[in-house]
């Protein structure tokens, strides 16, 4: 007793204009001292790995794409050299960004469409939900890997599986991945087939609507599919907003389909852009350059990110503004 009374003394401080039963309970500065210490260290590796992995990096980078850098060479500054080249005198960058631009506006509504419509064939199961769930987010768990890409080209060629079973069936076969039309098409389909993540955040968005708005929508004889454009879909725009910049980021810097699939073929049909910029870092070791792009990239992500956001007070409806 004689101990925790000391220790009550240590650590508690009565404030004098405070009823004499209220009292604050304040530690010690030391104590106070010894804990953001013990924060500042379990934080710090956070911190350093920040600044050296990711801060640093970028503004070595953004220096970079001001240089005529290549790799084991001497930098020397060139202004915007770099910059102008890209829009005046290299035709495969404008390819590769219209390729991409391309490849982002298709994909990019493709996978909201179809990972919603899985999300809603899925808020109706009853029984194993959680078996769909998991076999249907699979595709997603793997999908972005090496073997995926290896076994999707597998899948689209000449002698691939899609071919097989044409021929089976006695339809024409396709070169899928050597025809430019329909190579980008495939790497279309690919990001479509990883809906996983979207499907999730899409089902959970699903779930949170209160049911009494089906009740009462119902009560007033409102169909299915009344109840999805008045009901359904205003309730989930905070999510497809959500959903539609996450997909939009990760449409424009989509690299390892095009890289494993197809590299950049036939006739740089599925060129991306973050290949292109690979390419010219890695293969023609032109590190001022690809260092331009990779910052043209982020203000292209930037203004579309700015763009949506923008919009989204026009239509994104949030239950808290009733």
């Amino acid at each position: 007793m004689e101990i925790e009374k000391n220790r009550q003394v240590e650590t508690e401080e009565v404030i004098s204009n405070k009823p004499a039963q209220i009292r604050i309970l304040r530690p010690k500065k030391k104590n106070k001292d010894f804990q953001n210490g013990v924060g500042y260290l379990f934080v710090s590796p956070f911190i350093i790995g920040f600044f050296a992995f990711t801060i640093f990096p970028m503004l070595f980078s953004l220096y970079l794409s001001f240089t005529d850098y290549e790799m084991g060479g001497t930098a020397t500054w060139v202004g915007l050299d770099n910059y102008i080249r890209m829009f005046t005198n290299d035709p495969l960058y404008l390819d590769a960004l219209n390729v991409t631009f391309f490849y982002a506006g298709v994909a990019v509504p493709f996978r909201l469409v179809f990972s919603l419509l899985v999300a809603l064939a899925l808020n109706k199961v009853v029984e194993m939900v959680g078996f769909y769930r998991t076999m249907l987010y699979l595709p997603s768990v793997v999908g972005g890997s090496i073997a995926i890409s290896i076994m999707w080209r597998q899948l689209f060629g000449n002698d691939g599986a899609l071919n097989s079973l044409l021929a089976a069936v006695g339809l024409p076969t396709h070169s899928w991945l050597g025809d430019p039309n329909t190579a980008i098409w495939t790497l279309i389909l690919l990001y479509g087939w990883q809906f996983g993540s979207s499907m999730l955040i899409f089902l959970a968005g699903l779930r949170n609507i209160p049911k009494m708005y089906y009740e009462a929508s119902s009560i007033d004889g409102a169909g299915r599919l009344k109840q999805f454009f008045s009901i359904t879909l205003p309730m989930l725009t905070p999510v497809i907003l959500f959903n539609l910049i996450m997909q939009v980021i990760n449409g424009f810097m989509a690299f390892t389909p095009s890289f494993v699939v197809t590299n950049g073929g036939p006739m740089n049909s599925t060129m991306l852009y973050v290949l292109y910029m690979y390419q010219r870092a890695f293969r023609y070791f032109d590190m001022g350059y690809a260092s331009a792009m990779a910052w043209v990239m982020l203000v292209i992500i930037a203004i579309f990110t700015a763009i949506i956001f923008k919009s989204s007070p026009h239509w994104v409806h949030y239950e808290s503004e009733k």
